[in-house]
């Protein structure tokens, strides 16, 4: 059994996500409006369980931003950060991409199934006056795996298929496999 990574931080309730979430929308607006014509990417973890940050869950952060930086470069699409959050919620990273909204997608979706730990990360492109997030399906491409089986991810979180326990350890072996 692999040592977890989830023994420290700050537990984190339902309502600090939604408060969390709330500040995520506030914060997307405000850029639309200062940069009304650019593709937003919104870059994530996705950690299940009350622990969404400590010093494993940072590293692992920016492992990650790492690769999806030499991606956007290597498709030629120039980013610029615009904020940063490192917050007991998670890690939060807000780029403005110069390119066509489409491209910037592909790129998200090969950042996000390029390898184990690139797999937990939610890199949403977003343009303004759109309701959500370009998907997956927009593009026609296959839906999001879960972490553990093949079945979509969206199923499986939605059913509680795996435990907080299972998908924890799943994250930890990813840590002490590829970051540490």
């Amino acid at each position: 059994m692999t040592k977890t990574i989830f023994a420290s931080g700050t537990k984190q309730s339902i309502e600090q996500v939604l408060a969390d979430k709330d500040q995520r929308v506030n914060l997307q607006k405000k850029l639309f409006r200062e940069f009304p014509h650019s593709v937003l990417l919104d870059v994530k973890l996705n950690i299940p369980g009350p622990i969404k940050n400590n010093q494993y869950l940072k590293q692992l952060f920016l492992t990650g931003i790492k690769t999806l930086e030499e991606s956007l470069k290597k498709e030629h699409l120039s980013f610029k950060l615009m904020e940063k959050w490192d917050k007991p919620t998670g890690c939060e990273n807000f780029y403005l991409v110069n390119g066509n909204r489409r491209a910037v997608k592909k790129t998200a979706v090969g950042f996000e199934n390029q390898s184990q730990l690139t797999r937990l990360f939610d890199a949403d492109v977003l343009v303004k006056n759109q309701q959500a997030a370009l998907s997956r399906t927009d593009l026609d491409m296959p839906a999001r795996k879960c972490f553990l089986c093949d079945r979509p991810a969206k199923d499986c979180a939605r059913s509680r298929r795996h435990s907080v326990q299972e998908l924890q350890e799943y994250i930890s072996r990813i840590y002490y496999q590829q970051v540490k």
